[in-house]
């Protein structure tokens, strides 16, 4: 997905002709909130993901990895060597798993 999760919900509630506040209802959220996620000053609740997916059909494994990803990008993004601070996660990962901690 190359695009925010915000924008990737707020394109699918466009192509099902889905008013914000039509879309906030069925996830059980004000219609505010909703528009702060779909602009990226709101996080979306994980707890939401299986409605979200439910209401266009998703994978939810599929969704969780893209929200999770967009949690990392976000909290290291503000970071000037944020693309170094990737490398050396990704190696730590592979440490994680060959000791499978």
């Amino acid at each position: 997905m190359k695009e925010t999760f915000g924008q990737f919900i707020r394109r699918l509630r466009n192509q099902d002709k889905l008013t914000l506040t039509q879309l906030a209802a069925k996830l059980d959220l004000d219609s505010a909130n909703l528009s702060k996620i779909e602009n990226g000053k709101r996080n979306f609740d994980e707890k939401k993901i299986g409605l979200l997916c439910s209401i266009f059909n998703l994978d939810s494994k599929q969704i969780e990895k893209e929200l999770i990803s967009e949690k990392i990008v976000k909290n290291i993004y503000s970071y000037n060597e944020s693309e170094e601070i990737l490398i050396l996660a990704e190696s730590k990962l592979k440490y994680y798993k060959a000791k499978k901690l």
